[in-house]
């Protein structure tokens, strides 16, 4: 059953994270109806927040996530350290267009953070879900505020690996801490802003509230505290080429960080640490079992930009 919780682990840990880029009509492929809401406009002087990225800006991102967690079942309590991830993404170079600015994302390379006593079964799906992820990424199209305007994915990152998904997924995700959506109007210090976010991810169904807090400015970098909350009301999912049928009772998230944004790149600096509270059911051809899983996470990106002019 440890390799099921796993299973069930390592899924509510990206359901956790992620967000999507586009629409599809399959169940792996996520979607998100968002919207941006100005909750305090901040001290004055007050003045716009606009990404103001130049022609040609390309944008290389680190990515690391750790997790651990700790799952109870009728059989007792487990804590296990789960697979991490090492990202490189490179995005851009950025092209101008009349709505913003359009660039590819790409993994140019991926390396999974494996814990010592990892069954060798999944050791070894885990570091081929790493060697399978170099190469996906597609483009985006944002504007001036940072939302979406067009996205697509390559075809390396169509292919119908679920596990490969989770990990697109993952990619995809960091847009709560890499490109913010900007609020209208003029804004001060101590503005307060929200982004409410409705995701459909592997069939579940979630809701976010990402909270984001203008603590400072010097020009294009601003700094920003950001809180998000995520749930998700009872539902389930499938995975039919294991068998096993997730009825989730109840899914909540709640994560903190700080983000450096520049303005003029495609991504920021972040860090944000979190805990996830699930409670499900999972049923296999041999069992039904109730499983309580506590996740904690952590998630550090740090980027370099240059200038291509």
């Amino acid at each position: 059953m440890r390799h099921v919780a796993l299973r069930v682990a390592w899924v509510a840990a990206v359901l956790v994270l992620a967000a999507g880029c586009k629409k599809s009509n399959t169940a792996a492929d996520v979607s998100v109806a968002d919207e941006v809401v100005l909750v305090d406009k901040g001290d004055r002087p007050r003045s716009e927040l606009r990404y103001s990225v130049a022609a040609g800006t390309t944008t290389s991102s680190t990515t690391t996530l750790r997790l651990t967690s700790r799952a109870s079942t009728n059989g007792g309590t487990s804590r296990t350290e789960l697979p991490g991830f090492r990202l490189d993404t490179v995005s851009g170079p950025a092209e101008l267009t009349e709505q913003g600015v359009k660039f590819a994302v790409d993994v140019v390379k991926a390396e999974v953070l494996l814990p010592a006593d990892l069954p060798e079964e999944l050791a070894k799906d885990f570091e081929k879900l790493a060697a399978a992820a170099e190469g996906i990424g597609g483009f985006i199209e944002v504007d001036d505020r940072g939302r979406q305007v067009a996205a697509d994915l390559n075809e390396a990152s169509k292919r119908g690996y679920i596990p490969l998904r989770l990990l697109r997924a993952l990619v995809n995700a960091r847009n709560t801490l890499t490109r913010v959506p900007l609020p209208d109007g003029k804004v001060g210090l101590g503005a307060v802003w929200e982004h409410r976010r409705t995701i459909t991810a592997y069939g579940i169904a979630l809701e976010q509230v990402s909270t984001y807090k203008l603590v400072d400015r010097a020009g294009d970098d601003v700094m920003l505290d950001v809180t998000a909350k995520r749930s998700a009301p009872p539902q389930s999912i499938e995975f039919p080429e294991d068998g096993i049928q997730i009825a989730i009772r109840s899914l909540a998230s709640d994560a903190t960080g700080q983000i450096v944004l520049d303005l003029r790149a495609l991504a920021s600096d972040a860090s944000a640490t979190g805990v996830s509270e699930d409670h499900v059911v999972v049923k296999t051809p041999k069992s039904t079992e109730a499983i309580d899983i506590r996740e904690e996470f952590e998630i550090q990106i740090a980027n370099t930009t240059s200038l291509t002019q």
